[in-house]
């Protein structure tokens, strides 16, 4: 079997991915070429978003690049891309609130959160390890499989599956938030809220074959492992 299995749901996944990610950017310059009708930038949708959570000791900056919005729990920053930052459009809107969604979690102590940002120290160890302990214990490294190296690598590598999985439930919740906020304070019309929210759709869909290569790739090399343990 090998790894040629691998390589398939590798091929697969990253195709759909490709999909996914040209569907996403499509969406967001579609709406990024619709202006809100309030005429507010992402900057400032932001910054009420966060004083309407009573959210004070958030900056929001620029940072360069595109689609590279985020949040950052560690200096409390709401980081948005040039285009969302200044724009005055459905996508920047879309973006804007979906950041600071996060920064509400942080501020309320929303548990998904807490647990993603308690394993990261964990998770980035385990990235870099787990492929490589993998490969020896199929005996790529070294000519002989070891199930019990396997295994090893197979459990750190569960652990960027679970962070996967766990990031699904923090997208999702805080693209609730935002569109959520976004409608309560009539800062959308029902069109661009629609819009908003379509946007914010396509982006969760990044996560989520993100979450279903990471499971795949996971359950096959089990199943490598169970073949290795039987040929022992």
């Amino acid at each position: 079997m090998g790894l040629m299995g691998y390589y398939l749901i590798a091929g697969v996944m990253f195709l759909v991915g490709m999909i996914v990610s040209n569907r996403l950017k499509s969406k967001f310059t579609e709406y990024s070429q619709i202006g809100l009708r309030n005429g507010l930038s992402g900057r400032e949708i932001a910054m009420q978003m966060l004083q309407d959570n009573g959210i004070y000791d958030v900056r929001v900056l620029s940072t360069p690049g595109e689609l590279t919005d985020h949040y950052n729990p560690e200096n409390k920053t709401v980081n948005l891309s040039p285009d969302v930052y200044s724009g005055r459009s459905v996508s920047a809107a879309a973006v804007a609130a979906h950041e600071c969604g996060h920064a509400v979690q942080h501020a309320t102590a929303y548990s998904m959160l807490k647990f993603r940002s308690a394993i990261v120290p964990l998770v980035n160890i385990s990235s870099q390890l787990s492929q490589w302990i993998i490969l020896a214990g199929l005996g790529l490294m070294f000519g002989r499989s070891n199930p019990t190296i396997l295994l090893i690598g197979i459990l750190l590598f569960s652990l960027t599956t679970l962070f996967t999985l766990i990031t699904l439930p923090v997208e999702y919740d805080a693209s609730n938030r935002a569109l959520a906020w976004l409608e309560r304070k009539g800062m959308t019309t029902p069109a661009e809220h629609d819009k908003a929210a379509d946007a914010l759709k396509w982006a969760a869909r990044t996560y989520l074959v993100a979450a279903i290569s990471s499971v795949a790739t996971l359950l096959y090399y089990i199943l490598l492992f169970l073949n290795a343990r039987d040929r022992d």
